[in-house]
C-alpha cells in the first residue's frame, strides 16, 4: 500500500481544482499590490526600515519553527551590514546567525537568479558552517545519504514512536531534485501558486540531512519575491507559519499522506499568505511612529544615551524598561540612568507604567500596542 504522496504512480504530477481557491488567489494578489504600492509611497529611509524589520522577523521566525532561537539584535545587525544600512547599536553576529541571514538574503535579494543544485548546496553549507547539527556530524552541501536509516518525521516516546512522514529513499534524491529544479526554473504557472507547490514538493523530497524546513521557506520567499516583481520584502510568510504552526503540520501531514490532488494544501497556503500580508500593518505602524517621533522631537535636547534607548524602545524592547536595564544598556551609572529617565518624563516622552511592582517600569508615550516585534 502506498502510504505517502511521493509513492503515488504519477508523482509528482500534482492536480488541483482552481475553483477551490481562485477567490483566495485574487485576494492575495490584491493585497500584494496594495502593500507594494503603500510601501513605495514611503521615503527611502522608512522603506529601508520596513525591509530591515521584515527580513529580521523572517529569519528569526523561520529558525524558531525548527526550535532554534536566534538573537534578534544579531540578526538585525547582520542583515543591516549585508544591505549596507547604518543602524544604531549594531552588534557582532555568531556564525550560525550569519549563515541563515546569508541564505535568506540570497533567496530574496537574488530572487530572479535561477535555482541550481550548487546554489542549494551553498545555502546548506551556510546553515551548517561547522559541518554539524548540534553535536552530530552531518553531510553538508550534498544530498542526504540515509546512513542511519530512512529519513522520517517522528514523534512520541522511544518505543512508541509515531511516523508522520517518510521521505523518498536517498538513492532517489538526486533524480528527484533534478526534476524539481527543472520545474522551478521553467514552469510558467502563477508564481503564488508555484510558491505553494514548491513548498510542498521540496519539503516532501527532504533532500538534506537537516535544514530542509528553513531552505523550504527560503524557496517560498524566493518565489513570492518574484511574484511581487521586487526583491524588497514587506511581509513574512515564515512569521505567519510560526503563528499557525499546528495547522501547518496538520495540513502538511494530511497532504503528504494523500493523493496528488493538492487543492486543500493550496487553499491553506493562500489563507496563510493573506494573513501574512494583513499582519504587515503592524510593521508599517511602528516604522511610521518612529519617523513621526523623531520629526516631532527634531529640536528637543536628547543626549546620545537617551537616543539609543528610545530607539531600542521603538525597535521592539524585550520586557519592561527599568532604570537598571537603562544603565546596563547605556553603559552608565544607575544615577545617570535615573537622570536620563526623569529628564524624558519632564519632556513628556516617557511615563511610569500604571502597574506597580518591586521595580518602577517606564514606557514611551503614544507607543503603538504590541510593539515587541520579534516575540
Amino acid at each position: 500500500m502506498n502510504t505517502f504522496i511521493h509513492q503515488q504512480d504519477n508523482w509528482p504530477e500534482f492536480t488541483w481544482n482552481s475553483n477551490d481557491f481562485m477567490s483566495l488567489l485574487s485576494e492575495a494578489r490584491n493585497l500584494q499590490g496594495r502593500l507594494i504600492g503603500k510601501m513605495e509611497t514611503l521615503g527611502f529611509e522608512l522603506r529601508n526600515e520596513a525591509i530591515l524589520d521584515t527580513l529580521t522577523l523572517d529569519v528569526i521566525k523561520s529558525s524558531e519553527i525548527e526550535g532554534e532561537f536566534l538573537n534578534p539584535d544579531q540578526v538585525r545587525s547582520s542583515i543591516a551590514r549585508r544591505l549596507g544600512m547604518e543602524i544604531a547599536g549594531a552588534v557582532e553576529s555568531d556564525r550560525n546567525v550569519e549563515g541563515v541571514v546569508e541564505m535568506m538574503l540570497d533567496a530574496t535579494q537574488n530572487c530572479f537568479a535561477p535555482l541550481t543544485a550548487e546554489r542549494l548546496f551553498d545555502w546548506h553549507a551556510a546553515l551548517f558552517p561547522t559541518g554539524r547539527s548540534g553535536m552530530y556530524k552531518i553531510t553538508v552541501a550534498n544530498w542526504r545519504k540515509d546512513t542511519t536509516g530512512p529519513m522520517q518525521v517522528v514523534s512520541g516516546a522511544m518505543g512508541k514512536e509515531k511516523v508522520h512522514f517518510q521521505a523518498p529513499d536517498s538513492k532517489l534524491v538526486e533524480k528527484e531534485m533534478h526534476r524539481f529544479i527543472g520545474w522551478f526554473n521553467n514552469d510558467k504557472i502563477d508564481l503564488v501558486i508555484k510558491a505553494a507547490i514548491a513548498h510542498l514538493w521540496f519539503v516532501t523530497i527532504h533532500p538534506f540531512e537537516d535544514g530542509n524546513g528553513r531552505i523550504t521557506r527560503a524557496l517560498t520567499d524566493m518565489l513570492l519575491a518574484r511574484s511581487d516583481k521586487s526583491n524588497q520584502r514587506f511581509y513574512s510568510m515564515s512569521a505567519q507559519i510560526r503563528l499557525e504552526r499546528k495547522q501547518y503540520y496538520e495540513i502538511l501531514e494530511k497532504t503528504q499522506k494523500g493523493n496528488l490532488d493538492i487543492s486543500n494544501w493550496i487553499v491553506w497556503f493562500l489563507n496563510c499568505l493573506i494573513n501574512a500580508l494583513k499582519s504587515t500593518n503592524s510593521i508599517l505602524t511602528r516604522v511610521l511612529f518612529k519617523a513621526e517621533f523623531w520629526q516631532k522631537h527634531m529640536d528637543t535636547a536628547i543626549n546620545e544615551r537617551q537616543r539609543k534607548l528610545l530607539n531600542k524602545l521603538m525597535d521592539g524592547f524585550e520586557g519592561k524598561l527599568t532604570s537598571s536595564k537603562w544603565a546596563k544598556i547605556a553603559k552608565c551609572s544607575k544615577d545617570s540612568a535615573v537622570r536620563d529617565i526623569n529628564d524624558l518624563i519632564e519632556k513628556g516622552i516617557l511615563k511610569k507604567e500604571v502597574a506597580g511592582g518591586r521595580s518602577t517600569n517606564y514606557e514611551l508615550i503614544g507607543m503603538p500596542a504590541g510593539n515587541t516585534r520579534y516575540s
